[in-house]
C-alpha cells in the first residue's frame, strides 16, 4: 500500500473551441507529480469562472448546480483514491482516472469474462468442453435477460444470491415443449462451469470475492457424467 505519495485534484479552464467567450472544464489528477486529465464536458462564460477558488463565480442556480456537480466530482475521485487503497493496488492518476471513468479492472463484466475465457481457451479445451461452455453461457444470457431485464452485470455485482437464484432458474427452466429441460446433475454441470469462469476471474483479480465461496456442488452420486 503507498503512503508516501503526493495526491491533488484540481479544477481548471481551457479557452472552448467552439464558442469564443466560453470556457470548457477539466480535472486534474496529480499523482507523485504525474498528472491526469478529464473533460468533464461542461463549459462556463468566461466572466463565470473563479479562477481563485477553481469554481464558479455567483450564486445563480446555473452556478449553483455547477459547483455541486464539481463538488461531487471531487468527492468520487476522492473515493476511487481510497478504494485503490484499501485494495492496494499501485496509485497513479491513470489508475484513479480510470476508475471514475469505469475502465479499470473493478468495473469488468460477466460478457468480458466470458469474452476472455473463450479467446484464451480456444487453444488449451477440447472442442466439446468449449461447447458445453457455450450452452452454459446461453443459460447465463437468457438468466440475465429474463429475470434480472438486464444484458450484462458487472462482475461486483456477483454474490451468493446470484447463484442461487441462477441455480433456481435453471431448475426449472422448460423446453419448447413445456416439459423441464434439466437434471440435477445437468444443472450442477452448468453451475461447475460457471464457475470455472469465475475461479479464472478471481485469478486475474477482477473480482474481489468469489461468490462459489459458500456454495456447495450437489451431484446425484450415480448419476454424474
Amino acid at each position: 500500500m503507498q503512503t508516501n505519495s503526493t495526491f491533488s485534484i484540481i479544477f481548471y479552464t481551457r479557452k472552448s473551441r467552439s464558442t469564443a467567450n466560453e470556457l470548457s472544464i477539466y480535472v486534474r489528477i496529480t499523482v507523485s507529480g504525474q498528472r491526469s486529465e478529464i473533460s468533464l464536458k461542461r463549459t462556463i462564460l468566461f466572466k463565470e469562472w473563479d479562477s481563485s477558488k477553481n469554481r464558479g463565480r455567483g450564486s445563480t442556480y446555473k452556478i449553483r448546480v455547477l459547483n455541486t456537480y464539481l463538488d461531487q466530482v471531487y468527492s468520487q475521485l476522492l473515493d476511487c483514491h481510497k478504494q485503490l487503497l484499501e485494495e492496494s493496488k499501485i496509485i497513479t492518476a491513470n489508475a484513479i482516472k480510470a476508475r471514475y471513468l469505469g475502465e479499470d479492472d473493478n468495473h469488468k463484466t460477466l460478457k468480458e469474462l466470458i469474452a476472455y475465457h473463450n479467446t484464451n481457451m480456444v487453444s488449451v479445451l477440447k472442442h466439446g468442453t468449449m461447447k458445453n461452455d457455450a450452452t452454459t453461457e446461453k443459460y447465463l444470457d437468457k438468466f440475465l435477460n429474463q429475470k434480472l431485464k438486464a444484458s450484462d452485470i458487472h462482475l461486483k455485482q456477483l454474490n451468493y444470491r446470484f447463484i442461487i437464484d441462477f441455480e433456481q432458474y435453471l431448475r426449472h427452466y422448460k423446453n419448447n415443449k413445456k416439459k423441464l429441460s434439466l437434471s440435477n446433475n445437468g444443472v450442477m454441470k452448468h453451475l461447475e462451469r460457471f464457475k470455472k469462469m469465475i475461479n479464472l476471474a478471481v485469478k486475474l483479480e477482477w473480482i474481489l470475492k468469489n461468490p462459489f465461496a459458500q456454495f456447495q456442488m450437489k451431484f446425484d452420486k450415480y448419476d454424474r457424467a
